[in-house]
């Protein structure tokens, strides 16, 4: 069964003036940022987790970040973006914002940049960057999340590529889209974590560490 977005919207909460116009900068300007059914679902997941740090990997134009902070006002998070043109962008946003005392944002390839050196343990983890290397960014930083800890994945479902055939997925996206698949069965096989998919915005994969 589908739902109407008409319908979806009735279950937005409204947002203030700095996000809508970071919603407007990031249609104009092609931004990917996460639609609005799939951050208010991750929001009320994270309001019932309470963690008390979140690392996020993709900053963007700090988009999730600010969203995330604004719904758990006892939580920093720690974010990291290797481009720099979107760096600046965030932080720009960001430091208008009321949680800009709560947001760390590192420039950098999340794949090189240390953050232990920020913290070591984070209560949860949010994959929002390059599909092609989830698998690495899984490998690099679950060994900070806690047991009881949550790892969150946005894209999963790559506007319906992960549902078809490689063969029929555009030559230019096949070894992302073979990576993403190869990711899917690898961690909901992996003995440490139990894993759900949630089917809202482009699909989101919740991996609770054992």
């Amino acid at each position: 069964m589908e739902f109407s977005n008409a319908y979806i919207e009735t279950f937005i909460h409204p947002r203030n003036d700095l996000l809508l116009e970071m919603e407007r900068y990031a249609m104009d300007n092609h931004v990917p940022i996460m639609q609005l059914s799939a951050i208010e679902a991750l929001n009320q997941l994270l309001r019932i987790q309470k963690p008390s740090s979140i690392l996020e990997i993709g900053t963007a134009i700090g988009y999730s970040a600010m969203r995330m902070a604004l719904a758990l006002p006892n939580c920093s998070i720690v974010t990291i973006e290797r481009d720099h043109e979107r760096v600046e962008i965030a932080k720009k946003f960001i430091s208008r914002s009321e949680v800009a005392n709560r947001i760390t944002v590192i420039e950098g390839d999340a794949l090189e940049v240390e953050v232990e050196d920020i913290s070591s343990t984070f209560n949860a983890v949010f994959i929002d960057a390059a599909k092609g290397q989830y698998q690495r960014f899984f490998e690099r930083y679950s060994p900070l999340v806690p047991s009881g800890g949550v790892i969150y994945i946005d894209n999963m479902y790559m506007h319906g590529l992960s549902d078809l055939d490689l063969k029929d997925v555009p030559r230019r996206k096949r070894t992302m889209i073979r990576n993403l698949k190869n990711f899917a069965d690898w961690i909901m096989h992996h003995p440490d974590y139990i894993c759900s998919f949630f089917p809202v915005g482009d699909g989101l994969l919740i991996c609770l560490k054992r």
